[in-house]
């Protein structure tokens, strides 16, 4: 029998538990190639972005966020893990999450969320059977595209290949609504991952968005339409929340997933997607969570999307007992304001292998004429996980191609050529935001203490590579 004193201390603590403020839900937008200019509220003279303005002006922005990768498939697989990508061999665009992965969606699972994915997956196949489709990733609902989708999309739903009518913005956001109207009705915190199609090319704007840009070029205006496309389904999600009565209890988080394609603007920074260098990084960056981020703010300390899992994990309460290394950190002692500088740095590889041919309307017209016939292949045999992504045999003496360390700052760059020759540069971003200044020679000591920083950490990612964090 329990003594009064336990009986006491037990009804105590059950009564805070009941009276404890519920878990947040997450929702984590991504845009498809947006660069860091291709904002209003960055400057760029013409697209019409009258939402992520707003948010830009009523809650965070953050002005030196950045892209896992400088393409599209490693940052999609940095959200999911706080890794970054070449830890799992998810080199370039078309690569896969390995099955051994442990995702954001199944450890919130684990604390009760239940979740959704609807968009570009262009994280392995989304046939029913694939390891790596989002049901199989952690997701309980989805509606996902192999990559990325235009207006009228062929999307997965489910395993299932249905063809929808609309902007494609706009229809993945009313899944994503049906969605949270469905963990509200259950009373379950949810986690929403909408990964956006555009504006990644060919481009195709509706009428509507295109008359708002008529006396630009042809190839332009359908660009800068699917972003304000993008913008409105944006307004919608928020409206969404209001209507439903979760929007103060729910972080919306937005940004994209590398720098600009040679239609959009990088806002002045070096290279463009594909490069290490500032352009092809760093990426619009916002946050609203009306609950307790009640002040506007710019966030100039460099974040990135290695972080949105740890930070994530922490808010909700969730331990992963087998955690591989992670590359992020938490940014709860930002959105706290104990946290002045970045606390770790940030480290970006362009590995020297390529990407992986992944035609989402083409796989998706195939698996609808497979259905059809009702002869449905083995995900296997039409799309496996490249085997480059299953070696455990890579060398950890060259380093190839481009690496770069982000301490604060501070930014070094490695540069590898095939030849296996290696040059250095080094850049202050406070004072040189387009990388034009090299610092190398003036700097030998910092050089010195990045430099060994940055080869520990490729070794320790060769080491992830090949198994190390599996074991």
């Amino acid at each position: 029998m329990k003594s009064p004193l336990t009986t006491t201390s037990l009804l105590l603590a059950l009564c805070i538990a009941a009276h404890a403020a519920p878990r947040p839900n997450f929702i984590l937008c991504m845009a498809d190639d947006q660069g860091w200019g291709d904002m209003a509220y960055n400057g760029h003279p013409t697209v019409k972005t009258p939402v992520f303005d707003e948010m830009a002006r009523m809650g965070w922005r953050f002005d030196r966020f950045y892209a896992g990768a400088p393409v599209c498939s490693p940052t999609r697989a940095s959200v999911m893990t706080g890794r970054t990508p070449n830890r799992m061999g998810a080199f370039s665009w078309g690569n896969t999450l390995r099955p051994q992965e442990i995702t954001v969606a199944e450890a919130l699972k684990s604390v009760g969320y239940t979740t959704g994915h609807f968009g570009k997956w262009h994280l392995g196949s989304v046939r029913a059977d694939s390891p790596v489709n989002p049901g199989n990733s952690g997701f309980d609902d989805w509606l996902s595209a192999p990559n990325f989708f235009e207006v009228d999309p062929l999307l997965c739903d489910k395993g299932k290949a249905v063809k929808f009518t609309g902007e494609g913005s706009e229809v993945i956001v009313k899944r994503t609504l049906e969605f949270i109207a469905k963990a509200k009705a259950s009373d379950k915190p949810f986690l929403a991952v909408v990964w956006f199609g555009s504006p990644h090319g060919p481009h195709i704007g509706t009428e509507r968005d295109l008359a708002l840009y008529k006396n630009q070029p042809l190839k332009q205006q359908h660009f800068l339409a699917e972003i304000t496309a993008m913008d409105r389904a944006m307004g919608q999600i928020r409206a969404g929340l209001r209507a439903q009565g979760v929007s103060d209890n729910t972080l919306l988080w937005y940004n994209s997933d590398n720098g600009a394609i040679a239609e959009g603007s990088t806002g002045g920074l070096r290279g463009r997607k594909a490069a290490i260098y500032e352009g092809g990084l760093r990426v619009p960056g916002l946050m609203e969570w009306p609950a307790r981020l009640k002040q506007p703010r710019v966030v100039t300390i460099p974040c990135g999307t290695v972080d949105i899992y740890p930070t994530l994990l922490e808010l909700a309460g969730a331990k992963v007992t087998k955690q591989p290394v992670l590359d992020g950190v938490s940014l709860v002692p930002l959105l706290d304001g104990k946290m002045t500088s970045r606390p770790r740095p940030m480290g970006f590889w362009d590995f020297a292998i390529g990407g992986v041919r992944t035609p989402s309307e083409e796989w998706m017209k195939r698996l609808l004429d497979e259905q059809a016939a009702g002869k449905v292949v083995a995900w296997d045999q039409v799309e496996p996980i490249p085997a480059s992504q299953l070696r455990s045999d890579y060398p950890d003496t060259t380093f190839g191609r481009h690496a770069a360390w982000l301490d604060n700052d501070w930014k070094l760059h490695r540069i590898e050529t095939k030849a296996g020759a290696v040059k250095w540069e080094l850049y202050n971003l406070a004072t040189d935001r387009t990388e034009s200044q090299d610092l190398l020679a003036a700097e030998p000591q910092r050089t010195a203490k990045m430099r060994g920083e940055l080869e520990a950490w490729l070794k320790g990612v060769v080491a992830s590579l090949n198994g190390a964090d599996y074991k």
